[in-house]
């Protein structure tokens, strides 16, 4: 499914984990590699002349030479580029131009101004871009541990809610699985905070409840039955959760990663209530805020 990565790096700590990950990702997927720094237009506006234009070229550079050592320690070639302008906007025409099928980017990273971002130009290449996208967390234990081995992700979760945009993830957690003989859990999370709605003040009828649960389990049993006519030999466990939180039906994601000890989510970037194109739906984006563990984002073709 994977044969072209692309992988952006600034020379942010998270950025180099995310590049150890991309390369462990390329290298079990027999996929090439591209690394890309972008120098940031607005730096180079500020830039006093033309010695400092040519610092934050060199220093983009090295980055980049830093990541081509790593992966020859790892005996992989990757190819580099350095380009000027926008960095997401940047990213996403060159992963295009390239046929990319994966991007593997740092949750946070840092703009050539310094500037700390939570996850600024991260967020905005899962707005733009149709390749699926690879987020690692910061300094969660399996990406500090990564450059001792390669990850395992024995545990992949699937959250989906039945809706065409959740279900375009599904061939993404069947591949992943199958190259990491890992065990698939399909969560559906019943979210009743929104389907009471302003009616949910003076709790939900049971009825109603169990009628929500039973289409859940309809759901994953769906995703169950997809993912076994890919690869019957998959290994796969299905769960209907509750939420009564505000905080929707990302919480219980988050609550079954850390209690399911989760490796790996993989979900689309819209839900059922998410269908506005241009921007990431709701539950995509605060799972990828809140889990500490990588997530792979696949937005449904336009």
């Amino acid at each position: 499914m994977y044969s072209h990565v692309v992988i952006p790096v600034d020379g942010s700590p998270e950025a180099t984990r995310a590049a150890s990950r991309g390369l462990a990702l390329a290298a079990a997927f027999n996929a090439t590699v591209d690394v890309l720094s972008v120098v940031e237009r607005s730096a180079l506006r500020l830039a006093r002349g033309g010695d400092e234009t040519e610092r934050l070229r060199e220093r983009s550079d090295a980055i980049l030479e830093e990541i081509t050592e790593l992966a020859a320690e790892r005996d992989q070639s990757v190819r580099t580029e350095r380009r000027d302008g926008k960095p997401a906007a940047e990213i996403c025409a060159f992963a295009a131009e390239r046929d990319a099928d994966l991007i593997v980017l740092g949750r946070q990273g840092m703009t050539g101004l310094g500037r700390r971002l939570l996850g600024g130009v991260t967020e905005h290449v899962l707005h733009r871009s149709d390749v699926p996208v690879f987020v690692v967390p910061g300094a969660d234990e399996a990406s500090e541990s990564a450059s001792a081995g390669d990850p395992d992700y024995d545990r992949i979760l699937l959250p989906t809610d039945g809706s065409e945009n959740a279900g375009v993830a599904t061939p993404h957690g069947a591949a992943f699985a199958q190259r990491y003989d890992a065990v698939v859990h399909v969560l559906n999370v019943v979210d009743l905070q929104e389907a009471g709605g302003m009616f949910s003040a003076g709790g939900l009828e049971k009825s109603f409840v169990d009628r929500l649960e039973e289409r859940g389990k309809g759901v994953v049993e769906g995703v169950e039955t997809e993912l076994r006519t890919t690869a019957p030999a998959l290994d796969v466990e299905t769960a209907v959760v509750r939420t009564a939180s505000f905080g929707g039906a990302a919480v219980g994601i988050e609550e079954y990663v850390t209690d399911q000890e989760i490796d790996l989510v993989v979900m689309g970037s819209h839900g059922r209530s998410n269908l506005r194109r241009q921007m990431l739906g709701s539950v995509a984006s605060t799972v990828l805020r809140t889990v500490d563990v990588p997530v792979l984002v696949v937005k449904r073709p336009s």
